[in-house]
Formats: C-alpha cells, sequence, structure tokens
C-alpha cells in the first residue's frame, strides 16, 4: 500500500482558542462515548478512543476525569450528533459535523455562516456521497516495524497504511480501515500493544476540487468560520 497523500491542512487563519475549541470537542465526544458505554473506559472502547485524543491534544488528566464525571451526572447534558451537508463558494462540498444539546439553536447558526460567506446549505444526502468514512488511526512510528504491523492489520481490517505528519511536523503512522472495521482495528492495535496517538472516524472525500487561491481562500474563510462555531465538532470539504 503506498504512502497516503493528506489533504493539507490550512494555516493561513489563526485561531487563538484553538486550545480551547479542542477541549470542548473532546468534552463533547466524551459526553457522547459516556451515554453510550458508561464511564469506565476498561468496558467502554469508545470512552477509551476518546481519552487517546484527549492525550493527543494535551488535555490535562483532571479535565478528563471532571468531563466523565459530568457526563455521569443527572444534569449532564444530551448530546447528539448531526451532520449538515451543504456547498462552500465555487462548488466545494462540505460535510459540517456537530455535537448539540439543541440542534434548533446550531441549524440556525451552520445556516447563518453559510449565507453570510456565500455557500449554500443543502439537504440529507446532497453531498454526503462525495465522502467515505473512515477509521483512523495515528500511530507513532518509533519501535514499529512497518512491514510486519501492515501484515498483520490486513487481517483486521486494514484499508491503507502510510506516513504522515502531526501539526508540529512529527512523525506519523497513519492506518485507516472502512468504518464498520473500526472497532476490529482498535481491539488489533490494543491486542499488538501498539501506542495509539489519536482514533477517530472521518470523511475522505472521493474526488478532490482544485481552485486557484484567491477561491480557495473563500472556501477556507466558510471553514473556518464554521469551524468556530462552538457546537461544530469537525467540517470536511473536497477541497484539493
Amino acid at each position: 500500500m503506498g504512502r497516503i497523500f493528506e489533504t493539507r491542512k490550512h494555516t493561513m487563519f489563526a485561531r487563538w482558542d484553538r486550545m480551547a475549541k479542542q477541549f470542548t470537542r473532546v468534552g463533547r465526544d466524551i459526553a457522547i462515548a459516556v451515554r453510550g458505554g458508561g464511564g469506565d473506559p476498561a468496558n467502554n472502547p469508545a470512552l477509551r478512543r476518546v481519552i487517546q485524543n484527549a492525550r493527543a491534544v494535551n488535555m490535562p488528566k483532571d479535565k478528563v476525569e471532571s468531563a466523565i464525571k459530568r457526563a455521569l451526572g443527572k444534569d449532564a447534558a444530551n448530546y447528539e450528533t448531526v451532520i449538515y451537508e451543504g456547498y462552500a463558494p465555487h462548488g466545494v462540498a462540505l460535510l459540517v459535523e456537530t455535537a448539540t444539546d439543541n440542534p434548533t439553536r446550531t441549524v440556525a447558526s451552520v445556516r447563518s455562516a453559510f449565507n453570510k460567506l456565500g455557500g449554500n446549505m443543502g439537504i440529507t444526502g446532497s453531498v454526503n456521497f462525495m465522502f467515505k468514512r473512515m477509521g483512523v488511526f495515528r500511530l507513532n512510528p518509533e519501535g514499529i516495524e512497518q512491514d510486519d504491523l501492515e501484515l498483520y492489520l490486513i487481517d483486521h481490517g486494514l484499508e491503507e497504511m502510510g506516513e504522515s505528519t502531526g501539526e508540529k511536523g512529527e512523525p506519523q503512522i497513519v492506518v485507516r480501515c472502512n468504518f464498520p472495521d473500526f472497532g476490529q482495528l482498535q481491539k488489533a492495535l490494543e491486542d499488538r500493544g501498539v501506542p495509539v496517538i489519536s482514533a477517530e472516524h472521518e470523511y475522505l472525500c472521493l474526488t478532490p476540487t482544485e481552485l486557484p487561491e484567491a477561491q480557495a481562500t473563500e472556501v477556507l474563510e466558510l471553514v473556518d468560520k464554521l469551524e468556530q462555531d462552538d457546537d461544530v465538532q469537525k467540517v470536511y470539504h473536497t477541497l484539493a
């Protein structure tokens, strides 16, 4: 399997609240995981995954524990995952993944961002066929024999494996599987004792759209606006 060529990461927009946003996102992921499988990571693979992701963004242990306790409380917010679809300027498709306890508020906010920045919000199913949902695991390559690990993981749902870098340029191994095989591949990595930096699902675009820089900037302005919304977890797009 060849080297993974990931969608380039755009850093042109400074986000002063980047860390706070990451913690908010992880906190909501914890709430959803706890509601689905309880507060014990040993018996809740989804919660184990979110805790791994919390470590990846340097979320303090006490904040993680507090988020789990809040999620177990009788007054815990009832978050649900809702995905909105639409188009940015110049025909670029967007999937907006949210975690919300008030879909009425969230859809109004998402629609406002689309309208203000030249996009068009669509109906369910209008663009999701342009994406493939996959499980994505990021590993520290230190001490890993990649060929050996690849052969092992093929029997557990591996679709592709390749080299990449983290946000600070540190080397990583990226492992992808079809989303229905996520749990199987997660268990295989755990059984093998492979340290996982993060484990998430992602929507990968099937046909990227090439745009000149000025038009791409307009698309990214909308992406950035959506990502700043507290209810938005991730924004996926087809911009190359």
